[in-house]
């Protein structure tokens, strides 16, 4: 009984400890030296973690609309800074614009979002905060 009782105990050990090695960096993902500024318009947001996303039709240079998701902080963080779902939500369908970089892994129109500016001008840190380039 006891036996059972230390290895049910180190299970739940290393069941805990599994989403610890899963965290990351946003620099393990995403070009923290290749950000840039999106503008475009809010078409949805998924809040659920570990990271909530938000996608956006962004036009490039060439005028061509393409459709960006933004990976921003967990729920919890996003919260506690003051900023919920229904803020997304409120803004779906207006224009927004978003400071991004760019993901490493070659991945086409995705980006870690550190700040969101929404169209009545409220401006929320979503992620880590970019550089100034």
């Amino acid at each position: 009984m006891k036996i059972q009782r230390m290895l049910g105990a180190a299970a739940a050990a290393l069941l805990l400890a599994v989403p610890a090695f899963a965290h990351h960096s946003v620099a393990s993902e995403f070009d923290t030296k290749n950000c840039k500024d999106f503008t475009g318009t809010l078409t949805s947001v998924s809040w659920q973690n570990p990271h909530m996303h938000f996608m956006a039709d962004v036009k490039d240079p060439s005028g061509k609309v393409e459709s960006w998701s933004f990976q921003g902080f967990s729920t919890l963080t996003m919260t506690r800074a003051g900023t919920s779902r229904q803020d997304f939500l409120d803004n779906v369908g207006k224009e927004i614009s978003v400071r991004g970089c760019v993901a490493r892994s070659g991945t086409e129109r995705k980006a870690a979002a550190g700040t969101l500016k929404l169209a009545d001008g409220r401006t929320r840190q979503v992620g880590q905060l970019q550089d100034n380039n």
